[in-house]
């Protein structure tokens, strides 16, 4: 068939071969997929393994970079979404309905508890909090239907009875989902975890912080083993029409192949830091769940490998020092820039106010304004130097 020069333009008559091997797998960009044939049309279910119908239901782009998540986390199925809140919200959509009663920590990432408060209001479920470091404080009733799990909790960095939580979860039939972001699948296997061989549900991961670990990307997952679980998120996945960019999954897949080196040197960075940070007088509390003294310490090191700590740190300064005094430092800081997330090349520095944040009094932190730094890949003795720097800054001030 002669076609015009302009057909031409779109339905080429020479094509070259779709596949050879490369290091990196092609990227796919699509959002419509042709069929080869009616058959193909007609002869294929969403709940194959690989359905290729849509672009939002998935490419050969989205399913190799869910098949990696799933390995290194130890699930089977994984769905991708375009922020780690929202794979959250997946997940408390898909499994919460009116009436139904979930558990969180009180120490969750706010977001994810902002989240649940809104569905509270609006669609009455209940909202319970419990303490992440003593499982007698989760007391499900008959209307529990899934608990929220962080390791380790957001901010203040406290490593959960997981054992204890999930055994209690299981004995009540209550599903468990975990935000997994700070492991990132490798400081534990949340499917295959303690001396009974514990399982969660299913675990959530911001993709955006380690897998992705350029500070450019934002994304994020649901993995589980559990076929009928992930059916009922892949069709809530579809009704509400999650997808991804295949440029930014490339780019995740991209980062994969380094992000066991990068997790273990910010990890090792932050116990460096961490050492010193303790000998300071300004600070009354250092928080890092490899910390003898820090809350659940003892459960990170009975699941946890001992050298996968994540490269977080938090400090509580003492009370003389006020919320100018704590700016001031965070101003005073090179290095570390001002900013939310982590994972990435630059170190970042957050303040809180511990009493906006919790609901229970926590008899284990102290008073204070609380700061957390997220260590990227710098040198550890120039982070300690920038900190060090930005301390004299402030006390100059403050004295001034």
């Amino acid at each position: 068939m002669k076609k015009n020069p302009q057909t031409a333009l779109i339905h080429a008559p020479r094509k070259a071969p779709q596949y050879i091997s490369t290091v990196q797998p092609p990227l796919f960009r699509a959002s419509t997929i042709i069929f080869n044939n009616t058959d193909a049309l007609f002869n294929r279910h969403w709940s194959d393994d690989y359905d290729y119908s849509y672009g939002t239901h998935g490419t050969p782009t989205t399913f190799t970079l869910g098949d990696n998540i799933a390995q290194i986390e130890g699930g089977q199925y994984c769905l991708l979404a375009p922020s780690g809140l929202s794979a959250i919200n997946l997940v408390n959509s898909c499994f919460l309905s009116q009436d139904d009663e979930v558990w969180v920590a009180d120490n969750i990432y706010g977001p994810n508890m902002e989240h649940l408060r809104n569905l509270e209001t609006r669609y009455g479920i209940t909202v319970k909090v419990y303490n992440s470091i003593d499982a007698t404080t989760f007391q499900p009733t008959d209307k529990a239907k899934l608990i929220w799990l962080e390791a380790a909790g957001s901010v203040t960095l406290e490593f959960p009875d997981l054992t204890g939580l999930v055994k209690k979860a299981k004995a009540h039939n209550i599903l468990t989902a975990l935000d997994n972001t700070w492991g990132a699948g490798l400081a534990f296997n949340a499917f295959d975890f303690g001396d009974e061989h514990l399982a969660v549900d299913m675990t959530v991961h911001a993709l955006t912080k380690y897998p992705s670990g350029g500070g450019d990307i934002l994304m994020g997952s649901v993995v589980t083993r559990n076929k009928k679980l992930h059916h009922q998120l892949f069709r809530m996945h579809a009704i509400q029409g999650i997808s991804v960019s295949g440029d930014d999954v490339a780019q995740v897949q991209r980062s994969l192949a380094s992000m066991q080196l990068r997790y273990q040197h910010q990890s090792q960075s932050a116990l460096t830091l961490l050492a010193w940070l303790k000998q300071q007088a300004e600070f009354v509390q250092v928080l890092h769940p490899a910390d003898a003294e820090s809350a659940g310490h003892q459960h990170w090191k009975e699941i946890c490998k001992q050298e996968h700590s994540a490269g977080l740190v938090s400090v509580i300064f003492k009370a003389e020092y006020s919320l100018e005094d704590i700016r001031r430092f965070c101003d005073a800081l090179e290095l570390f820039k001002l900013g939310f997330s982590w994972g990435g090349p630059v170190s970042l520095v957050m303040l809180y106010n511990l009493k906006d944040m919790r609901v229970l009094e926590h008899s284990h932190l102290k008073d204070g304004l609380l700061v957390r730094f997220c260590i990227g890949l710098e040198h550890p003795e120039d982070l300690v130097q920038d900190i060090q720097h930005a301390l004299e800054q402030m006390k100059k001030l403050k004295n001034e």
